[in-house]
Protein backbone atom coordinates (compact mmCIF):
# COMPACT_ATOMS: atom_id res chain seq x y z
CA UNK A 1 0.00 0.00 0.00
CA UNK A 2 1.29 3.44 -0.87
CA UNK A 3 2.18 5.71 2.03
CA UNK A 4 1.62 9.44 2.43
CA UNK A 5 3.96 11.97 4.09
CA UNK A 6 1.69 11.88 7.14
CA UNK A 7 2.09 8.15 7.48
CA UNK A 8 5.82 8.39 6.87
CA UNK A 9 6.08 10.84 9.77
CA UNK A 10 4.03 8.51 11.92
CA UNK A 11 6.40 5.68 11.00
CA UNK A 12 9.28 7.80 12.18
CA UNK A 13 7.40 8.42 15.42
CA UNK A 14 7.06 4.67 15.91
CA UNK A 15 10.79 4.19 15.54
CA UNK A 16 11.58 7.13 17.82
CA UNK A 17 9.26 5.71 20.45
CA UNK A 18 10.79 2.26 20.36
CA UNK A 19 14.49 2.93 19.97
CA UNK A 20 15.05 4.49 23.42
CA UNK A 21 14.09 1.38 25.34
CA UNK A 22 16.03 -1.91 25.46
CA UNK A 23 13.62 -4.49 24.11
CA UNK A 24 13.13 -7.85 22.51
CA UNK A 25 15.94 -9.54 20.57
CA UNK A 26 14.67 -12.00 18.00
CA UNK A 27 16.90 -14.85 19.00
CA UNK A 28 14.40 -17.66 18.65
CA UNK A 29 15.02 -18.44 14.98
CA UNK A 30 14.38 -22.04 14.05
CA UNK A 31 11.71 -22.68 16.65
CA UNK A 32 8.49 -23.77 14.96
CA UNK A 33 6.29 -22.31 17.68
CA UNK A 34 8.03 -18.94 17.36
CA UNK A 35 7.57 -19.00 13.59
CA UNK A 36 3.91 -19.59 14.13
CA UNK A 37 3.69 -16.63 16.53
CA UNK A 38 5.53 -14.39 14.06
CA UNK A 39 2.84 -15.00 11.43
CA UNK A 40 -0.14 -14.39 13.71
CA UNK A 41 -2.31 -11.33 13.28
CA UNK A 42 -1.97 -8.87 16.16
CA UNK A 43 -4.87 -6.62 15.10
CA UNK A 44 -7.14 -5.72 12.22
CA UNK A 45 -7.91 -2.20 11.12
CA UNK A 46 -10.88 -2.59 8.82
CA UNK A 47 -9.78 -5.26 6.36
CA UNK A 48 -6.05 -4.62 6.86
CA UNK A 49 -4.04 -6.88 9.14
CA UNK A 50 -1.18 -5.90 11.46
CA UNK A 51 1.02 -8.90 12.17
CA UNK A 52 3.20 -9.81 15.10
CA UNK A 53 6.04 -9.90 12.58
CA UNK A 54 5.59 -6.16 11.94
CA UNK A 55 5.83 -5.47 15.67
CA UNK A 56 8.89 -7.68 16.08
CA UNK A 57 10.57 -6.04 13.11
CA UNK A 58 10.39 -2.66 14.86
CA UNK A 59 11.39 -4.07 18.24
CA UNK A 60 14.40 -5.84 16.73
CA UNK A 61 15.94 -2.50 15.80
CA UNK A 62 16.27 -1.53 19.44
CA UNK A 63 18.98 -2.53 21.86
CA UNK A 64 17.80 -5.66 23.67
CA UNK A 65 19.48 -4.57 26.91
CA UNK A 66 18.23 -6.36 29.99
CA UNK A 67 14.55 -5.94 29.25
CA UNK A 68 12.23 -8.15 31.28
CA UNK A 69 9.47 -10.17 29.57
CA UNK A 70 6.95 -7.75 31.08
CA UNK A 71 8.79 -4.76 29.61
CA UNK A 72 8.95 -6.46 26.22
CA UNK A 73 5.23 -7.19 26.30
CA UNK A 74 4.37 -3.59 27.21
CA UNK A 75 6.60 -2.20 24.48
CA UNK A 76 5.04 -4.59 21.98
CA UNK A 77 1.59 -3.29 22.87
CA UNK A 78 2.77 0.31 22.56
CA UNK A 79 4.22 -0.41 19.12
CA UNK A 80 0.97 -2.07 18.08
CA UNK A 81 -1.02 1.04 19.04
CA UNK A 82 1.35 3.18 16.98
CA UNK A 83 0.97 0.84 14.01
CA UNK A 84 -2.81 1.09 14.34
CA UNK A 85 -2.55 4.90 14.31
CA UNK A 86 -0.30 4.66 11.28
CA UNK A 87 -2.72 2.39 9.42
CA UNK A 88 -5.60 4.77 10.10
CA UNK A 89 -3.53 7.63 8.66
CA UNK A 90 -2.60 5.50 5.63
CA UNK A 91 -6.25 4.73 4.95
CA UNK A 92 -7.19 8.39 5.13
CA UNK A 93 -4.30 9.34 2.87
CA UNK A 94 -5.38 6.73 0.35
CA UNK A 95 -9.02 7.82 0.54
CA UNK A 96 -7.91 11.39 -0.13
CA UNK A 97 -5.80 10.13 -3.06
CA UNK A 98 -2.63 11.53 -1.53
CA UNK A 99 -0.76 8.45 -2.74
CA UNK A 100 -1.20 9.71 -6.29
CA UNK A 101 0.37 13.12 -5.74
CA UNK A 102 3.70 13.61 -7.55
CA UNK A 103 5.47 14.52 -4.30
CA UNK A 104 4.39 11.36 -2.49
CA UNK A 105 5.11 9.14 -5.49
CA UNK A 106 8.62 10.63 -5.68
CA UNK A 107 9.18 10.06 -1.94
CA UNK A 108 8.06 6.45 -2.17
CA UNK A 109 10.37 5.82 -5.12
CA UNK A 110 13.26 7.48 -3.29
CA UNK A 111 12.60 5.29 -0.23
CA UNK A 112 12.53 2.16 -2.42
CA UNK A 113 15.84 3.06 -4.05
CA UNK A 114 17.41 3.83 -0.68
CA UNK A 115 16.31 0.50 0.82
CA UNK A 116 17.60 -1.50 -2.15
CA UNK A 117 20.93 0.36 -2.22
CA UNK A 118 21.45 -0.20 1.50
CA UNK A 119 20.60 -3.89 1.13
CA UNK A 120 23.24 -4.20 -1.58
CA UNK A 121 25.83 -2.37 0.53
CA UNK A 122 25.04 -4.70 3.43
CA UNK A 123 25.65 -7.66 1.13
CA UNK A 124 28.99 -6.23 -0.06
CA UNK A 125 30.27 -5.53 3.46
CA UNK A 126 28.87 -8.51 5.36
CA UNK A 127 31.73 -10.84 4.37
CA UNK A 128 34.55 -8.44 5.24
CA UNK A 129 36.97 -9.76 7.89
CA UNK A 130 37.11 -8.09 11.27
CA UNK A 131 40.20 -6.06 12.20
CA UNK A 132 42.86 -8.14 13.92
CA UNK A 133 44.32 -7.45 17.35
CA UNK A 134 47.54 -6.40 15.61
CA UNK A 135 45.68 -3.85 13.47
CA UNK A 136 43.93 -2.45 16.53
CA UNK A 137 47.22 -2.08 18.41
CA UNK A 138 48.91 -0.49 15.38
CA UNK A 139 46.22 2.17 15.13
CA UNK A 140 46.46 2.88 18.86
CA UNK A 141 50.24 3.26 18.63
CA UNK A 142 50.19 5.43 15.48
CA UNK A 143 47.63 7.93 16.83
CA UNK A 144 48.89 9.05 20.25
CA UNK A 145 46.94 12.36 19.96
CA UNK A 146 43.71 10.37 20.16
CA UNK A 147 44.76 8.15 23.06
CA UNK A 148 47.85 8.36 25.28
CA UNK A 149 48.33 12.08 24.50
CA UNK A 150 44.65 12.92 24.18
CA UNK A 151 43.73 16.46 25.23
CA UNK A 152 40.60 18.54 25.63
CA UNK A 153 41.09 21.84 23.82
CA UNK A 154 39.47 25.17 24.65
CA UNK A 155 39.85 27.17 21.46
CA UNK A 156 38.97 30.56 20.04
CA UNK A 157 38.35 30.71 16.30
CA UNK A 158 37.97 33.31 13.59
CA UNK A 159 36.94 31.98 10.18
CA UNK A 160 37.43 34.42 7.31
CA UNK A 161 36.42 34.10 3.68
CA UNK A 162 39.36 33.05 1.49
CA UNK A 163 41.00 35.86 -0.51
CA UNK A 164 44.37 36.49 -2.13
CA UNK A 165 47.10 37.28 0.37
CA UNK A 166 44.83 37.13 3.42
CA UNK A 167 46.34 33.97 4.91
CA UNK A 168 49.89 35.36 4.76
CA UNK A 169 48.84 38.58 6.46
CA UNK A 170 46.92 36.69 9.13
CA UNK A 171 49.98 34.53 9.80
CA UNK A 172 52.00 37.70 10.20
CA UNK A 173 49.54 39.10 12.71
CA UNK A 174 49.47 35.82 14.66
CA UNK A 175 53.27 35.54 14.72
CA UNK A 176 53.59 39.02 16.25
CA UNK A 177 51.31 38.06 19.11
CA UNK A 178 48.23 40.03 18.04
CA UNK A 179 45.12 39.17 20.04
CA UNK A 180 42.02 37.66 18.49
CA UNK A 181 40.31 41.04 19.01
CA UNK A 182 43.09 42.76 17.05
CA UNK A 183 42.81 40.21 14.23
CA UNK A 184 39.01 40.63 14.09
CA UNK A 185 39.46 44.42 13.94
CA UNK A 186 41.95 44.05 11.07
CA UNK A 187 39.54 41.86 9.09
CA UNK A 188 36.75 44.34 9.66
CA UNK A 189 38.98 47.19 8.50
CA UNK A 190 39.80 45.28 5.31
CA UNK A 191 36.10 44.47 4.74
CA UNK A 192 36.83 40.74 4.79
CA UNK A 193 33.76 38.78 5.97
CA UNK A 194 34.38 36.53 8.96
CA UNK A 195 32.75 34.71 11.85
CA UNK A 196 34.16 34.11 15.30
CA UNK A 197 33.50 32.05 18.35
CA UNK A 198 34.90 29.73 21.00
CA UNK A 199 34.44 26.04 21.68
CA UNK A 200 35.65 23.12 23.75
CA UNK A 201 36.65 20.13 21.67
CA UNK A 202 38.18 16.78 22.49
CA UNK A 203 40.94 15.49 20.23
CA UNK A 204 38.58 13.12 18.41
CA UNK A 205 36.27 16.01 17.50
CA UNK A 206 39.01 17.72 15.51
CA UNK A 207 39.52 16.66 11.86
CA UNK A 208 42.35 14.17 11.57
CA UNK A 209 44.16 16.24 8.94
CA UNK A 210 44.66 19.16 11.35
CA UNK A 211 44.85 17.32 14.68
CA UNK A 212 48.68 17.08 14.64
CA UNK A 213 48.89 20.87 14.12
CA UNK A 214 46.46 21.62 16.94
CA UNK A 215 48.07 19.07 19.26
CA UNK A 216 51.44 20.73 18.72
CA UNK A 217 50.14 24.06 20.08
CA UNK A 218 50.86 25.13 23.64
CA UNK A 219 48.30 27.05 25.66
CA UNK A 220 48.13 30.63 24.42
CA UNK A 221 49.58 29.89 20.97
CA UNK A 222 47.82 30.70 17.68
CA UNK A 223 47.91 29.05 14.26
CA UNK A 224 46.35 29.76 10.87
CA UNK A 225 44.66 26.95 8.93
CA UNK A 226 43.53 27.05 5.31
CA UNK A 227 40.80 25.15 3.50
CA UNK A 228 38.65 25.75 0.41
CA UNK A 229 35.87 26.89 2.74
CA UNK A 230 37.88 29.58 4.51
CA UNK A 231 40.89 30.67 6.54
CA UNK A 232 40.77 29.82 10.24
CA UNK A 233 42.73 31.64 12.89
CA UNK A 234 42.78 29.29 15.86
CA UNK A 235 44.05 30.21 19.31
CA UNK A 236 44.46 27.54 21.97
CA UNK A 237 43.17 29.32 25.08
CA UNK A 238 43.79 26.32 27.35
CA UNK A 239 43.89 22.53 27.33
CA UNK A 240 43.94 19.56 29.65
CA UNK A 241 45.18 16.02 29.25
CA UNK A 242 42.57 13.28 29.23
CA UNK A 243 44.31 10.10 28.04
CA UNK A 244 42.53 6.92 27.00
CA UNK A 245 44.22 3.57 27.65
CA UNK A 246 44.40 0.78 25.10
CA UNK A 247 41.85 -1.43 26.81
CA UNK A 248 39.22 1.31 26.79
CA UNK A 249 40.04 2.31 23.23
CA UNK A 250 40.08 -1.20 21.75
CA UNK A 251 36.35 -1.67 20.97
CA UNK A 252 36.07 1.82 19.50
CA UNK A 253 39.18 1.33 17.36
CA UNK A 254 37.80 -1.97 16.10
CA UNK A 255 34.51 -0.32 15.16
CA UNK A 256 36.35 2.54 13.45
CA UNK A 257 38.53 0.18 11.42
CA UNK A 258 35.48 -1.92 10.51
CA UNK A 259 33.66 1.15 9.20
CA UNK A 260 36.75 2.35 7.37
CA UNK A 261 37.18 -1.04 5.72
CA UNK A 262 33.53 -1.07 4.72
CA UNK A 263 33.79 2.42 3.23
CA UNK A 264 36.82 1.44 1.17
CA UNK A 265 35.21 -1.80 -0.01
CA UNK A 266 32.05 -0.01 -1.10
CA UNK A 267 34.05 2.71 -2.89
CA UNK A 268 36.03 0.08 -4.79
CA UNK A 269 32.87 -1.85 -5.66
CA UNK A 270 31.03 1.21 -6.95
CA UNK A 271 34.08 2.26 -8.95
CA UNK A 272 34.13 -1.17 -10.60
CA UNK A 273 30.41 -0.98 -11.37
CA UNK A 274 30.86 2.47 -12.91
CA UNK A 275 33.68 1.16 -15.10
CA UNK A 276 31.40 -1.32 -16.85
CA UNK A 277 28.11 0.63 -16.74
CA UNK A 278 26.90 2.82 -19.60
CA UNK A 279 26.28 6.24 -18.03
CA UNK A 280 25.05 9.13 -20.18
CA UNK A 281 24.79 12.67 -18.85
CA UNK A 282 21.90 14.68 -20.28
CA UNK A 283 20.82 18.28 -20.59
CA UNK A 284 22.55 20.73 -18.27
CA UNK A 285 24.64 17.86 -16.89
CA UNK A 286 25.98 16.79 -20.30
CA UNK A 287 29.79 16.70 -20.52
CA UNK A 288 31.87 17.76 -23.53
CA UNK A 289 33.24 14.99 -25.71
CA UNK A 290 36.42 13.48 -24.31
CA UNK A 291 35.83 14.77 -20.79
CA UNK A 292 36.76 12.17 -18.23
CA UNK A 293 33.97 11.26 -15.86
CA UNK A 294 34.90 11.37 -12.22
CA UNK A 295 33.77 8.27 -10.37
CA UNK A 296 31.80 9.29 -7.34
CA UNK A 297 32.76 7.63 -4.12
CA UNK A 298 30.91 7.50 -0.83
CA UNK A 299 32.26 9.96 1.66
CA UNK A 300 34.14 8.17 4.40
CA UNK A 301 31.82 7.59 7.31
CA UNK A 302 34.53 6.23 9.54
CA UNK A 303 35.33 8.88 12.12
CA UNK A 304 37.97 8.92 14.86
CA UNK A 305 37.20 6.04 17.24
CA UNK A 306 36.09 8.17 20.17
CA UNK A 307 34.15 10.77 18.21
CA UNK A 308 30.41 11.13 18.65
CA UNK A 309 28.36 10.66 15.50
CA UNK A 310 26.72 13.73 13.98
CA UNK A 311 23.40 13.61 12.17
CA UNK A 312 24.05 14.42 8.52
CA UNK A 313 22.28 14.00 5.23
CA UNK A 314 23.82 10.96 3.56
CA UNK A 315 23.48 9.25 0.21
CA UNK A 316 22.03 5.76 0.11
CA UNK A 317 25.55 4.36 -0.01
CA UNK A 318 26.67 6.38 3.01
CA UNK A 319 23.57 5.34 4.92
CA UNK A 320 24.27 1.72 4.07
CA UNK A 321 27.74 1.90 5.57
CA UNK A 322 26.53 3.93 8.52
CA UNK A 323 24.05 1.14 9.25
CA UNK A 324 26.96 -1.13 10.04
CA UNK A 325 27.89 0.95 13.08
Amino acid sequence: MLISPTSIRLAHTVLATTLWVGVLGLSACGNKDDKKVATQVAAKVGSEEISVHQINQILSRANTGNATPQAVQKMGRDVLEKLIDQQLAVEQATENKLHRSPEVVAQIEAARRDILARAYIQQVTSALPKPTAEENKKYFTEHPQLFVERRIFNVQEIVAEPSTGTSEQLRGLASTGKSMEDIAAWLKEKNIPFNGGSATRAAEQIPMEILPTVSALKDGQTTVLESPQGITVLRLASSQFSPVNEAAARPRIEQFLTNQRASEAVAANIKQLRAVAKISYMGAFAKPEGTATEASQPAAVATPPTAASADQTKSAIEKGIAGLK
